[in-house]
Formats: C-alpha cells, sequence, structure tokens
C-alpha cells in the first residue's frame, strides 16, 4: 500500500494557502457555520428549559445551561482549530489519531476512572464532576483512518483493493468491539452507518456491500438469538416493535415522548411552558429526548424550523464531499455527512416512534459536552477539505 506520508512535490498543494488577505475566513462555508451555530443556540435553550425544572431546587437553578454553554464555547475552539490543520498534516498523523483515540477508548474499563451511566460503561470521570466519552472521538479517527487507507491507489487501481478494504474493515472493527462490550449499542449503529457509506463512495465492488449489509443483518439476529444483549437494549427494541403491548420504561419513555411532541401543536405551549417538561414526564429530555421539548414547547413551526438547520448542515456536508478536490477529502467529509445523518435520523425517530430508542445525542443541539465536541470538531474537518479544494482550484487557474 503506498504510503500515506505526502512527498515534498506533493506539499505545495496539500497545503491550503489560508491567511492571505484574510482567505482563511472568507474561504469557510458560512452557511455551515451560521446553521450549525443556529441549532447549537437553539440547542441550549431547550436544554435550558428542559434542566429548569430539575434543578428548580437547587442554588443555582442555571448551572446546567452555563455548563451547558461553556461545552459549546470549548467545541466552537476545537472545530476553528480543526479547521486550521493543514490537510497534508492531517493525512500524515492520521494513524496517530487512531491509536491515541484507541487507546482512550479502553480507559472506561480501568477501575475508578470508568463510569456507567444508563447500563454502558463507556465515560470516563474526570476532575470538576465532569465525565467525558471517547467514543465520540472514535468516530473521528474512524472516519479519517478509513478515507487516508481507501483513499491510497497502486497504478492503474480505479477501486480498493481487497487488502485495503479488509484494512478498513478492521480499522472500523476495533472499536466496534470494544464500544460493544461497553454496551454503548448508538454508537455502533452509527459506526456501521458510517463505514458503510465510506466504503461505498470509496468505489468498491457491489459484492462488498451487500456481504457487508447481509454480515450486519445476520449479527444483529444472532445477539438476539443467543442473548448477547442486555435486557434494557432488548425492552428498547421490543418497546419499538410493539410499543402498545411492552410495559418496559423503555415503551414508557417512547410513549412519553410523543405525547409531548403531539401536544404541542402548531405554535407549542411556549418556552418553560411545556406540561411533559415542566413535569419531568420525559426523562433526559435534556440530551436523548431533546427534540420532545422542541415539539411541545415550540410547536410544529420550531420543530421545523430546527429541523432545518439540521437539514443545512447536511446539504453543506455533502456539497464538500461532492466538490472535495481528491478521494481522500471526499471520504472524509462522505464519513462526517454519514454520520450527522444517521444520527439525527435516529434521535428525532425514536422520539416520534419511528426508530428504536438508542440513547444517542442529537447533533449540535443536546446537552452533553463529548458529542458537542465531536460534532464541532467534525464540522471543522469539513471547512478543512473545503478550504483545500478551493486552494487546489485556484493553483490550477
Amino acid at each position: 500500500m503506498a504510503s500515506m506520508f505526502p512527498t515534498k512535490s506533493s506539499d505545495a498543494v496539500m497545503a491550503p494557502s489560508r491567511d492571505r488577505g484574510g482567505g482563511y475566513w472568507r474561504d469557510l462555508d458560512w452557511i455551515l457555520i451560521i446553521a450549525a451555530l443556529g441549532a447549537s443556540l437553539m440547542g441550549s435553550v431547550l436544554v435550558w428549559s428542559a434542566s429548569r425544572a430539575d434543578l428548580a431546587s437547587e442554588s443555582d437553578p442555571q448551572s446546567y445551561l452555563k455548563r451547558h454553554l461553556i461545552n459549546l464555547g470549548v467545541a466552537l475552539v476545537l472545530g476553528i482549530i480543526a479547521s486550521r490543520i493543514n490537510y497534508r498534516w492531517l493525512r500524515a498523523y492520521t494513524p496517530v489519531v487512531y491509536i491515541a483515540s484507541m487507546v482512550l477508548l479502553l480507559v472506561p474499563f480501568v477501575p475508578g476512572l470508568g463510569v456507567t451511566i444508563a447500563g454502558a460503561r463507556a465515560w470516563i470521570d474526570v476532575p470538576l464532576g465532569l465525565t467525558i466519552q471517547p467514543s465520540e472521538f472514535a468516530k473521528v479517527s474512524v472516519i479519517l483512518m478509513m478515507a487516508a487507507l481507501l483513499s491510497e491507489r497502486r497504478d492503474r487501481e480505479d477501486e480498493p483493493s481487497a487488502q485495503d478494504v479488509l484494512l478498513a474493515l478492521l480499522v472500523a472493527a476495533i472499536p466496534t468491539a470494544i464500544i460493544l462490550v461497553q454496551n454503548d449499542t448508538g454508537t455502533v449503529l452509527i459506526l456501521a452507518a458510517v463505514s458503510l457509506s465510506i466504503i461505498a463512495v470509496a468505489g468498491v465492488r457491489t459484492r462488498w456491500l451487500v456481504g457487508l449489509i447481509g454480515g450486519a443483518v445476520l449479527g444483529v439476529l444472532a445477539a438476539i438469538q443467543f442473548g448477547l444483549l442486555q435486557e434494557y437494549q432488548v425492552d428498547r427494541l421490543t418497546s419499538f416493535i410493539n410499543p402498545d403491548e411492552d410495559v418496559s420504561a423503555s415503551a414508557y419513555n417512547a410513549n412519553q415522548a410523543r405525547i409531548a411532541i403531539g401536544g404541542g401543536g402548531l405554535d407549542g405551549y411556549g418556552l418553560f411552558e411545556g406540561p411533559q417538561t415542566q413535569g419531568n414526564f420525559v426523562p433526559v429530555n435534556e440530551s436523548d429526548f431533546v427534540f420532545t421539548v422542541a415539539g411541545e414547547e415550540l410547536g410544529f413551526i420550531g420543530s421545523t424550523l430546527l429541523l432545518l438547520l439540521l437539514a443545512v448542515i447536511l446539504w453543506r456536508a455533502i456539497w464538500i464531499a461532492w466538490k472535495a478536490d481528491d478521494l481522500y477529502g471526499r471520504l472524509v467529509a462522505t464519513g462526517v455527512a454519514a454520520w450527522l445523518a444517521f444520527q439525527m435520523f435516529e434521535n428525532v425517530g425514536m422520539t416520534l416512534g419511528i426508530m428504536p430508542i438508542t440513547g444517542i445525542p442529537l447533533p449540535f443541539v443536546s446537552a452533553g459536552g463529548t458529542s458537542m465536541m465531536a460534532t464541532w470538531i467534525a464540522l471543522g474537518l469539513l471547512q478543512t477539505v473545503r478550504l483545500h479544494s478551493l486552494a487546489v482550484l485556484r493553483s490550477q487557474v
């Protein structure tokens, strides 16, 4: 396989010119940035409303909002840093990023450091009472590593070799296996969607895609048949298939979510006035079920506005992938687009009853520092791909 470290002859093309005459700021995709900022700020208001009732008796009822805004501020800084990474060095040091991410992914298993939340041992306890979820950063590293492997070409090759495809699958399989042990099925599904999308866009033969889809279906059936899923995971699937007959907590959560969204009507009850939201009937509605707050308090109009902002983000991600100058950039942007698209659809879908409950946040909207940071880093990578494509285009004029 060809080296992932570019030669000196390609440095001029691989390193986009950024700061000449403010070119960096001018060339950013501002439509993408404005949509993401709009979704994040709207999410902050929804998180504020969802957390007010829970913290009404606390000394600082706004503490959750303050922490969320701090997380958003850190995420914005990380997004800017990611967007300014030299394209050549991003690709060259991808293996280092991947290895570091895999090591971090194992830390939750260390006694005294790992924290179990909602049945998943996927968090690390850090000072100041905070936690981080390494699997969020693993999404970024898997995208970068798979893109680096599948964008390599030998002479006269029009598609990745079988060896490159197998290596890319191994790159995705390692964190997937670790996250499965952590009982975080939501992230596993996201990684599966990302991996399949990157492989498809890389130009592999159809038999690879058919085999991967078939293998995934058989894997899910085997996990259910042999009791490899936790009881709460089975309850979530059961509540999705038979919501009216299931009496588990998952069915209750799903039913309360639909009641909240349906009760909002056209324009909602008004901010801080939702009976389901303020009555704590919908659990974790500051994160997993945050869309119920939009549906109940802002109604169809407000929730549609939020969905439009998320749709713009996906549109720009796909557009950047389409316009990417090289296969590496196209695969990175494709991976990010697939990640955000699946996670958005799954999160909103589970509140509407059209998808099973998996416990994953709504990108750019839900509370959760690690998720917010990872999604803004992903947005920064989209900007890096865009900046490189524009630099190459100008060099050819």
